[in-house]
């Protein structure tokens, strides 16, 4: 049974509800207009279920913070979803004065607006209890206008801010459809299955091990198996003695990852046979790959991706795992952002897409590798959309965001 409402169980027709959504979204370089993204489109399916069903839809977003390049107002994001709604979503740049309240006042069933970026208050970003922030000004003033709150950013969630909390200490709570997707596919993983399949990967070993650590402690799911790549693996190989070469131990060094080498070696002893470290790796040598064993390390060059014989054997374990076994995703197998070092990468997705697991990819860069090694988000049964709020509920930590929906 679901420990909170979802838009299946309250009627919205002729309600004034305020939506929290996550469109934070990454800007091109070299147009700094924002990048439309999966997100936004996610999003837009829950406002336009919400007009359809005769709402009157007032939205908070953030995008950046306060004094980065990547503080925008929401302008660009109201083109964006009017796009992907179907309808207008039309932009105020206001938040909490006149032009906002009116705005609000004024929608008709199944209109949508969208207020201007939240972090342009201060008080958005203290970390604060629902009570405390219901005393701010956000809450204060824009409960008064409302009859429902929904929270539909779970990429969000494991922030105690103002527009993400606050409305739960005075008003009903439910969640959005992007939330409810993504606390289905966790339950699947972690309540439903009794074992899991890890493959961890990407340059954030501190997020790997947490998430390893929180699931052994948890006990069930039980690990099945560990695949390891990306700058983790090159911990448990140095953990086992490997010298890497001059190339990749800077970068470690620099980076201050040799400080997880000793907790590596930990967790080496925990998973035993469970644990499956690269035995070849591929390397930069003058702009190409090269590829070399384990034994025969160290490279000359910097460790870019796992080898072709470490993704053959992943591969197999992974298009092996039966429907019975759950597959978490965290992060390549490589610089996959490079050609030459794609190759690892594209063997695993193209392995999930294969398994008859139930996979879940996470991570923040998961869409855009999807993309480049030609497959699609519908190739796996749940590629989430939150990236470090992930990592925290994987990693057993309390979710300011999910908690208030057991309010609802």
């Amino acid at each position: 049974m679901k420990f909170y409402k979802t838009l299946d169980d309250v009627d919205i027709s002729g309600k004034t509800v305020i939506v929290r959504v996550d469109i934070n979204s990454p800007i091109d370089p070299e147009t700094g207009r924002i990048q439309d993204n999966e997100r936004i489109q996610a999003h837009a399916k829950t406002l336009r279920e919400l007009s359809d069903k005769g709402a009157k839809v007032v939205v908070l977003a953030h995008q950046g913070r306060k004094g980065g390049s990547d503080f925008l107002p929401l302008k660009q994001h109201a083109d964006l979803l009017s796009k992907h709604v179907g309808k207008p979503v039309k932009y105020v740049p206001d938040l909490l004065g006149d032009e906002a309240e009116k705005a609000i006042k004024d929608l008709k069933e199944g209109e949508i607006v969208l207020l201007e970026n939240v972090r342009t208050l201060d008080e958005e970003t203290i970390e604060a209890s629902p009570e405390e922030h219901a005393k701010g000004a956000l809450v204060s003033k824009l409960s008064k206008l409302a009859d429902l709150f929904i929270l539909d950013a779970f990429s969000v969630a494991h922030r105690s801010h103002a527009s993400i909390v606050g409305f739960a200490a005075v008003l009903p709570v439910i969640a959005g459809r992007v939330m409810e997707k993504e606390l289905e596919a966790l339950s699947e993983l972690l309540e439903k299955r009794d074992k899991i399949i890890l493959f961890m990967g990407g340059n954030k070993p501190k997020d790997c091990i947490s998430v390893i650590e929180a699931i052994l402690k948890r006990g069930k799911p039980e690990i099945k198996l560990l695949l390891t790549a990306g700058i983790l693996g090159q911990l448990f190989l140095m953990a086992e003695g490997r010298d890497l070469g001059a190339p990749s131990l800077e970068y470690i060094k620099k980076k201050k990852f040799d400080e997880f080498v000793e907790k590596a070696g930990e967790l080496s002893e925990k998973l035993g046979e469970r644990l499956y470290k690269p035995i070849d790796v591929a390397y930069e040598a003058d702009g190409k790959r090269a590829e070399v064993k384990i034994e025969e390390l160290p490279a000359p060059g910097p460790i870019m991706d796992i080898g072709s014989e470490t993704a053959a054997l992943y591969r197999k374990l992974i298009t092996s795992a039966t429907p019975e076994d759950a597959i978490i995703v965290k992060g390549p197998a490589g610089a996959y952002e490079h050609e030459e070092f794609r190759k690892g990468t594209r063997e695993i997705y193209s392995a999930l897409a294969e398994s008859k697991a139930f996979t879940l990819i996470g991570g923040g860069d998961s869409s855009t590798a999807i993309k480049l090694v030609g497959l699609k988000i519908d190739d796996f049964s749940y590629v989430s959309l939150a990236g470090g709020a992930l990592i925290h509920y994987l990693s057993g930590k309390t979710m300011p965001g999910v908690e208030i929906l057991k309010r609802g």
